[in-house]
């Protein structure tokens, strides 16, 4: 199936919103009534079942009471979350495979084309933590697939900041972080790749909380994709690229320089030993 073939499908969150339309007119409501109903505004219910946006929990909740779904829609935005970003990481990851730079920066992980397996499925897993051990087995093997652009006869260069949380938080437990935090100062070797680390005396700063991925095609265009709290988005307006653009030379002039980031890579590293 053809990027533009996949792109043409219903989107998870289109499906939830079509779902949301049919039971609203099988009840005979207009957009006004089930807004006066649920004391939402109309506008927001349209866009939502558009499919342009996705409802929040509370409205979920409420819709699912209305229609007696029996918690139904509920856990259909649960999955039309994590579907989403799984959409936008799709187009993002072939987009990412093509390009000429990539520029990450993230708050609270290991940027992705630095994870090894066992911190990806740890890091995986907190989206259901109850699911069978296999059940990441496939997305765990896409992202170390992503790490394949690294063997490329012509690399892109690389620049990744992460804040320090993200080497001070044991995703997986000791012995994950141990190896996590060998394979990026490994990684780091290549004269393509540089790491930089936001430490924890900046303070606060813009973006805590998410991460942003820069992504500069061949033809010299950049798209922009970003991730929070369970929700992704692929940036290709200029203005908005821009903006996020500046956004990541303001985080990166706030790290410690590469030296100095991998000495903190290296403290954090003996911590886990």
């Amino acid at each position: 199936m053809t990027e533009r073939e996949q792109d043409e499908r219903l989107t998870e969150r289109q499906v939830l919103g079509a779902m949301i339309q049919h039971l609203r007119k099988r009840e005979g409501l207009s957009l006004r009534d089930l807004a006066e109903e649920t004391r939402y505004g109309h506008s927001y219910i349209n866009r939502v079942e558009l499919g342009t946006q996705l409802p929040s929990d509370a409205l979920t909740d409420a819709l699912d009471q209305r229609f007696d779904m029996g918690g139904t829609l509920v856990k259909f935005l649960e999955m039309t979350r994590e579907g989403s970003v799984q959409e936008y990481g799709r187009k993002a990851a072939a987009r990412e495979a093509q390009a000429e730079r990539i520029q990450v920066f993230t708050s609270s992980a290991i940027p992705a084309l630095l994870q090894t397996e066992d911190y990806a499925r740890a890091l995986l897993r907190t989206a259901r933590p109850k699911a069978p051990k296999n059940h990441f087995d496939e997305a765990v093997a896409n992202r170390m697939a992503r790490q394949q652009v690294f063997n490329r006869e012509e690399r892109p260069p690389y620049w990744a900041v992460m804040d320090e949380s993200a080497l001070r938080r044991p995703v997986g437990g000791q012995a994950t972080m141990h190896g996590q935090l060998l394979h990026t100062l490994k990684v780091a070797e290549d004269p393509d790749v540089t790491i930089q680390v936001l430490p924890f005396e900046r303070g606060e700063y813009w973006m805590l909380g998410g991460s942003l991925t820069l992504l500069t095609a061949p033809n010299g265009s950049t798209i922009a994709y970003v991730e929070s709290f369970g929700s992704g988005e692929l940036v290709g307006s200029p203005k908005r690229v821009v903006e996020l653009s500046q956004r990541f030379d303001t985080v990166r002039g706030l790290a410690l320089p590469e030296c100095e980031s991998l000495e903190l890579v290296r403290k954090h590293l003996e911590e886990y030993q």
